[in-house]
């Protein structure tokens, strides 16, 4: 737990405290969400009960059962006042909505007036996928071969950014591979933990295993078999950090916009699959994603490119 969504902070009573520490714990260790994700929740319900404590009194359990509809309408519209996206309006709901379950589960009651509130509507945000160009140099140590850097540093992210682009991983998902598990010699697929804890099946092309191979050729650590695949300069675990740094440096060579990041690459997998015909329901798989509608916006992006080689190139769709 961060000290800064530590229940002994939150501004409530100390019956929404004890249950706030349950709550948060759960979420960790249950349901096996992220840090960042337990850490934005546990901030999300902290800035809540400031909010109800501003009349002088901090907030108990039978005030939260006893929200009124135009208590929750008001603190959001608060935040909004503040500036807060609807995107993180959203996920404060989402927040307050799961505590809101915890205590129903608890014996506790049921907070009725989130059922009366509905989520603020948020427009969504197409993928960036990069060209197919840059997306291939990214994954190749020869654009970067002028820095004073290893030649090893270079090979493992280059191999890093190879398994985001080649097939389709998240960067947490590349850098939580195993040694033992690394894609080299005939090995054409690859077993992928993903969000969730769940597991799936990845095919592996030839130049992601090269990638592979040249980076272990290279490497001057003795990796154990049951470590990280990846490791920094001084031989511990990588941090995403250092990938998106090396991409960051990657993009003024390439002339690419500041959304050209590593999960760019794994949205640029997704939508040059689709526009060389992959099927949406096995692109699906090979993402991880639950649900097919979160797929589906690939064919959105693949839509929008079209349409902007039309307004570009036909004759009819030229401005007077």
């Amino acid at each position: 737990m961060t000290h800064d969504v530590c229940p002994d902070l939150l501004p409530g009573a100390p019956d929404v405290r004890a249950e706030a520490a349950s709550w948060l714990g759960g979420l960790a260790g249950e349901r096996r969400l992220s840090p960042a994700t337990v850490e934005a929740y546990g901030r999300d319900l902290r800035q809540f009960l400031a909010h109800l404590g501003r009349s002088g009194t901090a907030a108990d359990i039978p005030t939260l059962v006893g929200l009124k509809p135009r208590d929750l309408r008001g603190y959001m519209a608060a935040r909004r006042a503040e500036g807060l996206s609807g995107r993180s309006l959203m996920r404060a709901l989402a927040a307050l909505r799961s505590f809101a379950r915890h205590l129903d589960r608890e014996g506790h009651g049921t907070v009725a007036a989130l059922s009366a509130v509905r989520s603020p509507k948020v427009e969504r945000r197409l993928p960036r996928p990069l060209p197919v160009r840059a997306a291939i140099a990214m994954t190749s140590p020869d654009l970067r071969a002028g820095e004073e850097r290893p030649d090893w540093v270079l090979a493992r992210d280059a191999a890093v950014l190879a398994l985001l682009y080649g097939c389709g991983l998240r960067i947490g998902e590349a850098l939580a591979i195993r040694r033992r598990d690394a894609p080299t010699g005939d090995t054409d697929s690859l077993t992928v933990l993903g969000k969730g804890r769940k597991t799936r099946g990845v095919p592996v092309i030839a130049p992601v295993r090269a990638a592979v191979e040249e980076y272990l050729r290279l490497c001057p650590y003795r990796l154990v078999e049951d470590g990280p695949l990846f490791v920094g300069a001084r031989g511990g675990p990588l941090s995403p950090r250092v990938i998106q740094f090396a991409v960051a440096a990657m993009r003024g060579a390439l002339g690419l916009p500041e959304t050209a990041t590593p999960h760019a690459l794994r949205h640029s997998f997704a939508t040059h699959l689709l526009a060389r015909q992959g099927e949406l329901r096995a692109i699906q798989e090979l993402l991880g994603h639950a649900s097919l509608a979160t797929t589906q916006v690939y064919t959105k992006v693949d839509a929008a490119r079209l349409l902007h080689a039309f307004d570009a190139a036909h004759p009819r769709a030229q401005r007077v």
